[in-house]
């Protein structure tokens, strides 16, 4: 059964919250003229919100991480995002030799060896990317909403994150149903893995399906305590993270 078919629904207030999440994505832009940037990680949310920034022509660049281990799936959508709107994708890629140096010293799968080294690897391969995507960037756009995780509970409409950017989430109210029912209405393209019980999808080491019943991001770095479970783009200190565990590693 596709995504849609198995999560797609209307519920009351649905049109409200587009309208809303179209609002947030219409003062960022007239807020930070050619100053700001949709961070796509390619998952369900935000191709809605690329779908509403190409909708209706806003002028919010569109940009993600290619950090060298994601899956075929996700990199798929990059062309086929650049086919279906006539947007470029800005792509950010990991430097080699700080990716080369780090496997060379920890190995391939030093991710699932200690919480210090997934982290170090996060560093290298998103949160130094991250940190050029928004470099003379004064704010950006992510899909973060409040019913992802315990963490994210409290999820603003729009906050400044720790470099005194702008950080606009315009589907902060919106549920799972909410996002299926946008991709379903408007015919948005999607990674496949939502089909494969992949709700929230990251590196490939670091994600797996989950079963009926599951929280929403355990098939993130299941390996570890819950408390762990961010790789540092939505938390404070990110910045901080990059010089510290990227030099660290």
């Amino acid at each position: 059964m596709s995504a849609t078919a198995l999560y797609a629904r209307e519920t009351p207030g649905f049109e409200a919250r587009v309208q809303n999440a179209l609002a947030v994505l219409q003062r960022a832009a007239a807020e930070h003229p050619g100053r700001v940037v949709q961070a796509t990680s390619l998952g369900a949310e935000d191709m809605v919100i690329t779908d509403l920034i190409a909708r209706h022509r806003l002028a919010i660049a569109v940009s993600t991480l290619q950090t060298g281990m994601l899956h075929a799936e996700t990199t798929a959508l990059i062309p086929a995002i650049e086919s279906r709107y006539a947007l470029a994708v800005e792509v950010y890629e990991p430097v080699n030799e700080s990716v080369v140096t780090f496997v060379r010293k920890n190995g391939e799968r030093a991710m699932y060896d200690s919480v210090e080294l997934r982290k170090g690897c996060c560093a290298i391969r998103k949160l130094e990317p991250l940190s050029r995507m928004l470099k003379d960037r004064s704010a950006w756009v992510t899909g973060m909403r409040r019913e992802q995780s315990n963490d994210r509970g409290t999820v603003a409409f729009s906050e400044l994150d720790d470099k005194g950017r702008t950080k606009f989430n315009p589907l902060a109210d919106w549920s799972w149903a909410d996002i299926w029912q946008y991709i379903a209405s408007n015919d948005v393209p999607y990674n496949s893995l939502h089909d494969q019980f992949f709700p929230s999808i990251g590196c490939a080491p670091c994600t797996r399906a989950i079963a009926v019943g599951e929280d929403f991001r355990s098939g993130r770095w299941w390996w570890e305590a819950e408390g762990a479970k961010e790789c540092g783009l939505h938390v404070h200190g990110a910045d901080a993270q990059v010089s510290m565990i990227g030099s660290h590693a």
